[in-house]
């Protein structure tokens, strides 16, 4: 594998493992409170001991440094668990979305060379199909975290038959940490390898979000998403209690951000978006937060005002990939007049915008996203080629990583992002991005939601198509939307038509599927 050391070299100095940083919480604090999911609480010093159990069964199959255990799971605490204790094996934890086909599932559990795959009941029926085909994981592998099926070992069965104590492992910064699958929205899933020296870095980074004993993290996004790792391991690795909540809803979400007193959270923007929509918001007291982040997908500016205005605490709009590189923060509560902004390069980020020929471009002008930073990926887990071809590099020979978005900066430092590339709109010979009419469109009084893509043009080549939902209670027309927004367009960009959608469609994250919308109007072979 074409390997980035970056993160490990970096980290080396300060380094210090996971697994031994909740040993230090078991000893310091074991009967303060680490993890809570529904009634279920665990204190420091039980997660220390169900860790180890884990670390010890897992040595009992055979797995050990650089093995892959897989996981497949709705959010719980057996799973945190179960993840810590793979790494305190010495294994790499490869989490897998729940929401993928079973044809995705095979593909991905093949790829990362997992030798146990640990699922719960809702996963349960779409794995048995699978399992023939992959004979990877021996038939003693298949570990059933709350389901009894003869063909599967019992998850607390096969701990109680395990040593109390693991065999000692030494972890070092460059060891493998986790191996993340994209969404494959857009082709085959690559899995996104992280260090234990890149998960220690990020730690080190969050930190400042005010993380620390004592806090109360409250967390209601899938545990296989990096958008839910990067707040849940720092919680962790400082001490703090963990509020995990299987299954987002607005209204159970505001009673148990009020009923736990919650400090920070990590949300990705849909989830604000309805949240703010409750009935209950206004009425919620949510005066114990200090600081709320988000990612994974752009948070409008009109959003970010309404969270300022209606919601106490901080507000964080983190960009970046989960590849690490450069990465981006918008202190939106001590910049308000930058929201439609997503921040500035973070400490030892730099970032670069490129030309189309590879060229750094100046401020103002749009390129390509490029960024480093001391948290940097090993590589795509198996694809060299890919791995490869994500990489620019500078004049010195720094190696930076692609990212895909288009952007430019402002004379003030601030990141401004317009599209993915992929996703950019040639009309006519113009760069049209979708993210500027979106902007506009999305000001309507009216609209709730809007996605711009890009359909078929005899004239133009291709010509933008705004598809908005409206909001609760509203029925615009979209000929008149269609006016509103192209009387506040340039000429260049104007939107030819719009349509109302009921909904748009998301991944599990929040993004919006542009590849979904696009393909009706697209042959199958031109599809963007």
């Amino acid at each position: 594998m074409t390997r980035i050391t970056v993160s490990e070299e970096a980290a080396a100095e300060t380094f210090r493992d996971l697994p031994s940083l909740l040993a230090d919480h078991a000893q310091t604090r074991p009967d303060a409170a680490a993890l809570r999911c529904g009634e279920e609480v665990q204190n420091w010093r039980m997660l220390d001991k169900r860790v180890d159990r884990v670390a010890a069964a897992l040595q009992g199959l055979g797995i050990g440094r650089g093995d892959k255990v897989a996981m497949l799971a709705r959010p719980s605490i057996a799973y945190v668990e179960a993840f810590l204790g793979t790494l305190r094996a010495g294994a790499c934890a490869v989490p897998l979305s729940n929401m993928a086909s079973g044809e995705t599932l095979s593909r991905m559990i093949d790829d990362s060379g997992a030798r146990v795959v640990l699922a719960d009941h809702g996963q349960h029926e779409l794995l048995a199909p699978l399992r023939a085909g992959l004979t990877g994981v021996p038939a003693a592998n298949w570990l059933g975290l709350d389901f009894t099926d003869p063909s599967w070992r019992n998850y607390e069965d096969w701990l109680a038959a395990a040593p109390a104590q693991p065999n000692p492992v030494t972890i070092s910064p460059g060891d493998d940490f986790n191996i993340i699958y994209s969404s494959g929205t857009t082709g085959v899933p690559k899995g996104i390898v992280h260090s234990h020296g890149f998960r220690h870095l990020r730690i080190e980074g969050f930190k400042t979000f005010g993380f620390r004993a004592g806090a109360v993290t409250l967390l209601a996004t899938p545990l296989y998403s990096n958008t839910t790792l990067v707040a849940l391991l720092p919680s962790l690795a400082t001490g703090g209690l963990t509020v995990i909540m299987p299954k987002f809803d607005a209204g159970g979400y505001l009673a148990l951000a009020a009923s736990t007193r919650a400090n920070i959270t990590m949300l990705v923007p849909v989830q604000y978006e309805r949240l703010l929509a409750h009935p209950d918001f206004d009425q919620t007291d949510l005066s114990d937060f200090e600081m709320k982040l988000s990612t994974s997908a752009p948070l409008h500016a009109q959003v970010k005002q309404q969270i300022l205005k209606r919601w106490p605490g901080g507000l964080v709009e983190n960009y970046g990939l989960t590849e690490g590189g450069g990465s981006t923060r918008l202190f939106a509560h001590e910049h308000p007049d930058k929201l439609h902004t997503v921040g500035k390069p973070g400490l030892g980020v730099e970032i670069r915008i490129l030309s189309e020929d590879g060229r750094v471009l100046p401020v103002g002008e749009i390129g390509e996203v490029v960024g480093r930073s001391l948290a940097m990926m090993s590589g795509y887990h198996r694809r060299d080629d890919a791995t490869d071809a994500m990489l620019w590099y500078d004049e010195g020979g720094r190696v930076f990583f692609r990212s895909g978005d288009m952007g430019r900066f402002d004379e003030d430092g601030f990141l401004t992002l317009l599209d993915r590339k992929k996703d950019m709109i040639i009309s006519g010979g113009f760069n049209i991005y979708a993210a500027d009419l979106e902007v506009v469109m999305a000001s309507h009084p009216d609209v709730l939601d809007v996605a711009v893509i890009g359909v078929p043009s005899a004239e133009w080549g291709e010509t933008p198509l705004a598809l908005v939902v409206a909001k609760p209670g509203t029925a615009p027309d979209p000929a008149d939307l269609r006016l509103w927004a192209n009387g506040r367009l340039g000429k260049t960009q104007r939107i030819s038509a719009v349509e109302l959608r009921p909904d748009l469609p998301r991944s599990t994250i929040g993004k919006i599927l542009k590849r979904e919308l696009r393909a009706p109007y697209w042959p199958e072979s031109r599809t963007p």
